[in-house]
């Protein structure tokens, strides 16, 4: 979406070329157009707050405290400076004063009724007001003591509501509280993160608090479990994370619109900054979603703004969405079938525009099924695929002779007029005598044996006339690509039994492909037995045989060692590796005989003889870091002094192991070793080092009891403080004793009840007397269970 802060109106088509899927070949969902004409003149010299939208218009709320009501297309209508409650089509009126500044205010969704004159505010209290029967207006607190209330939604019997620490939901009809909501993120300040209601349903509410989203079900509670409980319960029913921070929600079918506040580090200067906003749509599932479309909006100003800034209005009856900023409002709404053919031919997909066009002609108003058409051919034309512009012709022409005309005319003055070829191609075999026209190719082939064009049309008339072996030997000499397509869709396994060589020449990779997923009609002792003379292709067989399967072809590995040897040596040592079928004897004198050292030395370790494979490394490669490599995945204690004694009288060789070995042999063991008097290269690096890792691990070990104790410490406290506080006895509890309820049906009574850290409940008469050894009293199950005493927390008496 291009910005363009002094145009008065400007569609928003172009969000997706400067957006991020402007790289993607993802068609996007939906389509933008900034709200102009009153609202462009108001965002001038005002900036906007807040809005709400209706089917028949829009009202639009302002930072000056002022009332814009406007049409769809943003023109004012009406304007007011006074915050009121009044019908537009009728005389009724609310006026009210105060006490504190108002955050939000939500009108009974049937206000018009008369048995439905109620609404809500919200500040510091949600006050309920309603119309009595003598036509007076009361009042009454719903709810306060938990900060600012900055959202309220209203949907049916249902008020939600979000304060400082979390949403609440009340049934009007039942005058209850039925549900609390906590907000998880409770390090985000609320005024500048505000959390997002909608009602997707009269039962499901869509909550999105900073990068949280919770989609909530109302549900009736069972008879059974009534008690003293709401008729009503919520369930959590999806919850997820967002990669941003939530500016607004709406519902659109079964998928969620999210408005999203972004914040991105300059690569530059590395510091935050507010980057443009998202306007996504998801699916949610139940721990997680799944984006379906991304759009970044250029609205106005988006520099400066927060995330309490924007917002997201809905029109429920026509999937409008309404991205509302300080100083712009824009327009999201979902693309139709001219959307859709419009982005295929700007992405040049002319087929898939054609293709659409035919599914919705009824449809569509803006396109014709001709002029896409027509655009198809001069694109396939330009981009010189003339036989394709001349297969399309006949589809898209059809009996229109004058166009039939005309595209003739153009393809000759190209020079590109291919008749016979199309011809035969395209139409149906059963229009001419096939026979006649074979024999009139093989007459032509007499005089040109080697025209390609001829040859691959004969190989067209033969498969029309079902005589495949020859149209396969065609294909072949050609190297035609559609000679696998021919063999699968004709079924010809039968026939490619004595070509598998020619198979391998043209192509490799796709005549190994079809081999092996055709295993049952070609099978692999036939195939290696066609390729014993070609042992090249028979490795490249044999090895995608091998990886797809370790065990199908093992009776040829030992063949294919030599054949890794000789054509893939980077491929032995992988083989070897795997291959649990190979002759290791074998194996080793092929790769003795080549003087393969790396395989040697695997094959060796391999056969337990490690120490002449570690003697290799050394003698051989001269490697020190491989030999300690090799060492370290033996962890054998002989090889390692094998190796010191090897290295103590080279001095690189010394010095890769005082830098290697100390976390598996003691250096000491090797520096007494040394000889007095050799120089060895950067012994005083390698001993440094030494005792860096030395007193490394000695930090560690330090740093790790300082955090153990201060864990053992910290959960101490936690648990004091824990077991400090009270503990809730009402009649439901009963003692884990006698099985009775704790506190007595006669209140009037004197009782003695005795609670544990443990939260078990005992009357005091139903615990074992204290012995004369100790006084504390110990929870009999939790002893028992041997989970720790858990002395008395709490003795009640009366």
């Amino acid at each position: 979406m291009a910005e363009a802060e002094e145009q008065e109106t400007g569609s928003l088509e172009e969000s997706t070329e400067e957006s991020e899927e402007e790289e993607s070949e993802e068609e996007p969902k939906l389509k933008y157009e900034r709200l102009s004409n009153g609202v462009t003149e108001i965002l001038q010299k005002d900036a906007a707050s807040c809005m709400i939208v209706h089917d028949k218009f829009l009202a639009l709320g302002t930072h000056y405290g002022k009332v814009y009501l406007l049409d769809v297309q943003g023109n004012i209508t009406q304007k007011f400076d006074v915050v009121q409650v009044f019908g537009l089509y009728s005389g009724e009126e609310f006026h009210e004063t105060f006490d504190c500044p108002i955050k939000i205010i939500a009108v009974h969704p049937h206000f018009v009724r008369s048995s439905c004159k109620q609404f809500v505010t919200g500040g510091k209290k949600l006050l309920l007001f309603e119309r009595s029967w003598m036509n007076r207006w009361k009042s009454c607190v719903l709810h306060e003591g938990e900060g600012n209330i900055r959202s309220v939604k209203w949907r049916g019997h249902l008020i939600a509501w979000a304060n400082n620490m979390g949403v609440k939901i009340f049934d009007i009809t039942s005058k209850q509280r039925i549900t609390n909501v906590p907000r998880d993120d409770v390090s985000l300040r609320p005024d500048m993160y505000p959390c997002s209601l909608c009602w997707k349903d009269n039962v499901t509410l869509i909550i999105g608090w900073g990068a949280s989203v919770k989609i909530c079900s109302v549900k009736e509670r069972h008879a059974s479990e009534m008690r003293d409980l709401p008729s009503r319960y919520v369930e959590i029913v999806s919850q997820f994370e967002t990669e941003f921070y939530i500016s607004g929600l709406a519902p659109l079918c079964d998928q969620l619109v999210v408005l999203s506040y972004v914040k991105e580090i300059s690569e530059k200067t590395e510091r935050e900054y507010c980057a443009r906003p998202r306007l996504d749509i998801i699916q949610p599932l139940p721990e997680t979603c799944e984006e379906i479309s991304s759009d970044a909006l250029t609205v106005r100003g988006f520099q400066e703004n927060e995330c309490r800034d924007y917002h997201l209005e809905y029109s429920e009856g026509e999937s409008l969405f309404y991205i509302v900023s300080p100083r712009d409002v824009v327009v999201a709404k979902e693309r139709d079938q001219d959307d859709h053919i419009d982005w295929l031919l700007e992405k040049k997909k002319y087929e898939e525009a054609l293709m659409a066009a035919e599914i919705s002609q009824r449809n569509i108003k803006r396109h014709k099924i001709l002029d896409i058409g027509l655009a198809y051919i001069n694109h396939l034309v330009e981009r010189g695929e003339y036989d394709i512009a001349a297969r399309k012709c006949q589809k898209i022409l059809g009996k229109n002779a004058a166009l039939w005309e005309y595209e003739v005319y153009k393809f000759k003055e190209i020079g590109q007029l291919k008749g016979f070829a199309t011809l035969i191609r395209e139409w149906p075999g059963d229009l001419y005598n096939n026979s006649v026209i074979v024999q009139a190719v093989r007459d032509h082939l007499k005089k040109d044996s080697q025209n390609k064009t001829l040859l691959k049309t004969l190989a067209e008339l033969y498969t029309y006339d079902k005589n495949y072996g020859n149209a396969l030997e065609i294909y072949l000499t050609l190297r035609h690509k559609d000679v696998f397509q021919l063999i699968h869709k004709h079924n010809l396994f039968s026939s490619i039994k004595d070509k598998i060589v020619l198979l391998m020449d043209f192509d490799s990779e796709k005549a190994v492909d079809m081999l092996l997923d055709n295993e049952d009609k070609i099978s692999i002792k036939k195939v290696v037995e066609e390729l014993e003379d070609r042992p090249e292709l028979q490795h490249v067989y044999l090895h995608k045989l091998f990886k797809r399967d370790h065990h199908k072809g093992q009776r040829y590995h030992e063949k294919q060692i030599s054949l890794y040897a000789e054509y893939d040596r980077p491929n032995l040592l992988p083989f070897l590796r795997d291959s649990t079928h190979c002759p290791l004897e074998k194996a080793l004198e092929i790769c003795q005989q080549r003087n393969f050292v790396e395989e040697t030395v695997y094959l060796l370790s391999r056969m337990g003889n490690s120490r002449s494979a570690l003697k290799m490394i050394m003698e051989e490669l001269h490697d020190v870091d491989k030999a300690i490599e090799f060492a370290k995945e033996q962890d054998d204690g002989e090889l390692w002094e094998d190796l010191i004694l090897y290295s103590i009288d080279k001095p690189p060789f010394i010095t890769g192991l005082l830098n290697n070995i100390g976390t598996h042999v003691d250096p000491i063991l090797l520096i007494h070793r040394i000889k007095e008097g050799m120089e060895i290269p950067n012994l005083r690096d390698s001993l440094v080092k030494i005792l860096q890792d030395y007193n490394l691990q000695i930090l560690l070990r330090e740093g790790c009891k300082k955090i153990l104790v201060a864990d053992s410490l910290s959960l101490l406290k936690k648990m004091h403080r824990t077991q400090m506080k009270g503990v809730l006895v009402d009649e439901e509890n009963i003692c884990e004793s006698c099985l009775s309820p704790i506190l007595p049906s006669d209140a009037a009574k004197p009782f003695s009840v005795v609670v544990f850290h443990c939260r078990h409940m005992f009357h005091k008469e139903c615990l074992p007397v204290p012995s004369m050894n100790s006084a504390a009293q110990f929870c009999n199950i939790c002893s028992a269970k041997n989970r720790g005493p858990g002395s008395a927390i709490l003795e009640m008496k009366k």
